[in-house]
């Protein structure tokens, strides 16, 4: 068994009239890509601002590498690197100066610092840009020069909020590339994000918190079993009549069938022989198909069964 990075128990925090943070309870275990994921105000940012000791919470307690997370816990604080949604570098050092200030929080020695560094420049991908300062790069160099300052000095624990925000797909994919060598290079990660495909890549588990509370943790294709959907046909073909949509609705194991003139919709509650009754039934109706394909339930669906589709905050 891996040992455990994080363990936070019963963990609560109170404002005047707002219970943020409800009860959270659960660990992270060594070199782990654990995705925190939740709504807008679900208590994902409060949670990890008690865990950095950032937060005075309410009751509750919080382990990191076995002990107890303090403000003053500066020898835990030393292995862990924090990478926030908002770019924090300074505008006036270039990208190599302002990876050296930030490592330079951490490692005195000058040789070992130097290092660090170019594993950072390497591992974000910012060879070409070291002379450059924060104005002249685009958003994506940005953000990865954001991550190298983070990660610089080597974290044991990292945490990563929302890391690819307005990014380019090139970007993106560099990013996420670079995450994973961490935890190949022996960090352990709390990712935040609103992008489910990037959790489905590169999360090993995921927690989803809502209104300051759990409301399920598992890998991707285990939270897909607590979707209500098994599995979704799409037909695409014209004219198909209303009595057979109706015909199907009623078929046994359809959660709902819903047809726009030019795609059927087919919902199913139940695993099963599913794809082979829906062609033979357009067959025996005459119905002449262009496409038809079969999806399992995706993670994005699953996360708005649990939360809601409803705008939040």
């Amino acid at each position: 068994m891996p040992d455990k990075i994080i363990e936070v128990k019963e963990l609560v925090k109170e404002y005047k009239t707002l219970r943020a943070v409800d009860g959270l309870s659960f660990d992270v275990f060594d070199q782990e890509i654990v995705g925190l994921l939740g709504p807008n105000g679900s208590g994902k940012s409060t949670t990890i601002n008690c865990i950095l000791s950032l937060l005075k919470y309410s009751s509750g307690e919080i382990r990191i590498f076995g002990k107890e997370m303090k403000p003053d816990a500066y020898d835990i604080k030393s292995k862990i690197g924090v990478i926030f949604q908002d770019v924090a570098v300074f505008d006036e050092l270039s990208v190599y100066d302002n990876i050296n200030y930030f490592c330079g929080l951490y490692i005195r020695d000058k040789k070992q610092r130097q290092e660090c560094i170019e594993d950072a420049i390497k591992l974000c991908g910012l060879d070409d840009y070291r002379k450059f300062r924060p104005k002249q790069l685009s958003g994506g160099l940005l953000r990865r020069l954001n991550i190298a300052c983070g990660i610089a000095h080597k974290p044991k624990l990292i945490f990563l909020d929302e890391p690819t925000v307005a990014v380019d797909p090139q970007s993106r994919n560099s990013i996420l590339e670079g995450i994973k060598k961490l935890r190949e290079d022996g960090a352990t990660i709390v990712y935040t994000t609103h992008y489910m495909e990037e959790v489905e890549q590169i999360c090993d588990r995921i927690i989803i918190i809502d209104k300051g509370k759990i409301l399920a943790v598992g890998t991707s294709d285990e939270l897909k079993l607590l979707a209500k959907t098994e599995e979704k046909i799409t037909i695409e073909a014209a004219g198909i009549p209303q009595t057979l949509v109706d015909k199907i609705n009623g078929m046994k194991y359809v959660s709902g069938a819903e047809y726009d003139g030019q795609r059927l919709v087919i919902s199913y509650s139940s695993a099963g022989d599913n794809l082979t009754r829906i062609i033979d039934e357009m067959k025996d109706n005459g119905i002449r198909c262009s496409r038809i394909y079969s999806e399992r339930p995706t993670l994005n669906e699953v996360f708005l069964e649990l939360t809601g589709k409803e705008l939040k905050d």
